[in-house]
C-alpha cells in the first residue's frame, strides 16, 4: 500500500502524461541512448523538455515509488517549463500547473 503522498504525486504523473499526449507532446518513439545519456540538466542539449518529461521524469518518479525509495522534497519544474513552452503558454498552461502542483506536493 502506498502513502498518500506517493499516491498522490502517482496521480499527478498520470495527468502529466494525459496533459503531454493531449497536446501532442508525446512521441511514440524514445530518443537515442546517446541523447538520453546527457549529464547537463534536464538533457538540454540533446532533448526537448517534454521529451526529458516523458522519457525521463516521469519514469524515475515511478521507479522511486514502485521501489519505495524516498522521493525528493525539493523540485522546481516549472521554471524550466514556462520558459521551454513560453512559445506554446496557452497549450502548456495545464502542464505548468501540474508541474507546479507537484512542486508544491513534494515540498510538504
Amino acid at each position: 500500500m502506498l502513502a498518500e503522498k506517493e499516491q498522490q504525486t502517482l496521480v499527478l504523473l498520470t495527468c502529466l502524461e494525459k496533459q503531454l499526449k493531449a497536446g501532442n507532446l508525446w512521441q511514440r518513439k524514445p530518443p537515442s541512448r546517446e541523447a538520453l545519456a546527457s549529464e547537463l540538466p534536464f538533457c538540454y542539449d540533446t532533448l526537448r523538455f517534454e521529451q526529458w518529461l516523458q522519457f525521463i521524469f516521469i519514469p524515475k518518479m515511478e521507479f522511486i515509488i514502485s521501489n519505495k525509495h524516498v522521493l525528493p522534497t525539493k523540485i522546481a519544474l516549472t521554471p524550466i517549463a514556462e520558459q521551454a513552452f513560453n512559445s506554446r503558454i496557452i497549450l502548456s498552461k495545464s502542464i505548468i500547473n501540474t508541474l507546479s502542483e507537484l512542486e508544491n506536493l513534494l515540498s510538504v
